[in-house]
């Protein structure tokens, strides 16, 4: 039986697959806050032993694998496949940063730099068979760091305050080596529209007060999945309407 052109026996084995990576991603969210390394000899024996399983984030991490390999699904080559790949390796940073900057305010040094540095990786092999698209990864970094440092910059000098953190700007710059420039201004402009309608609705329910910090990187995070599931020239056509105010043709 086959889903997409996908056999059904591949999906069974990534949902199983994302239910351990949901595991992982929990014992990531508790060491890398405390400066603590992920890999370890007492893993099991420090996991299993003091902490509960978080289904929800198993479950969660199932479904979207689930989700990208119907939408990507598999193919004959490893450079069709790096797609794939990169976006499978991607997810557990990506849900690590958006549960620790929600509930701690911080994206971890390491987190970000372990996302550039595998970034830098997949960028190398993609210019193995197309040095274009390299180099689209290497603007599509110094823009998302770029807009993102020259926003953090402006707001400290008009505001006298951190209006972003240094971590959004990382974790921006690194995600440019995964999508490139044409989809890390839409991630950009997509992070900035969620957060938007979400901080007003945090502030109209009162959940947040209008002097609380709200966390840029959890929208940056939704914008990103955004960017993964739904086709460049649609989020396109509607900012493009968003924008334009319904003026775009």
């Amino acid at each position: 039986m086959y889903i997409n052109e996908t056999h059904i026996a591949y999906y069974a084995i990534i949902a199983i697959f994302g239910l351990f990576m949901g595991m992982f991603i929990d014992w990531i969210n508790t060491r890398l806050p405390e400066y603590k390394k992920v890999f370890s000899k007492e893993i099991f024996k420090e996991y299993f032993s003091k902490f509960k399983p978080n289904f929800l984030l198993m479950i969660i991490t199932s479904a979207i694998y689930i989700l990208l390999l119907y939408c990507y699904g598999i193919n004959n080559t490893f450079i069709t496949n790096l797609d794939l790949i990169k976006f499978m390796i991607l997810i557990p940073m990506l849900l690590s940063a958006f549960v620790i900057d929600y509930k701690l305010q911080i994206i971890p040094n390491r987190l970000n730099l372990t996302m550039f540095e595998i970034g830098i990786i997949i960028a190398f092999i993609y210019g193995l068979s197309d040095i274009a698209i390299t180099i689209n990864m290497i603007f599509g970094m110094l823009a998302g760091g770029g807009i993102f440092l020259l926003i953090t910059l402006i707001g400290g000098i008009v505001y006298r305050k951190e209006a972003m953190g240094f971590g959004d700007v990382k974790l921006m710059g690194a995600l440019g080596l995964y999508f490139g420039l044409s989809n890390i201004i839409t991630i950009t402009l997509v992070s900035f529209l969620i957060g938007a309608i979400l901080s007003i609705l945090l502030l109209v329910t009162k959940i947040k007060k209008m002097n609380e910090y709200i966390p840029f990187g959890p929208f940056i995070v939704l914008g990103t999945f955004i960017n993964i599931f739904v086709p460049f020239e649609i989020i396109k056509n509607v900012l493009l309407q968003i924008f334009t105010l319904g003026l775009y043709n």
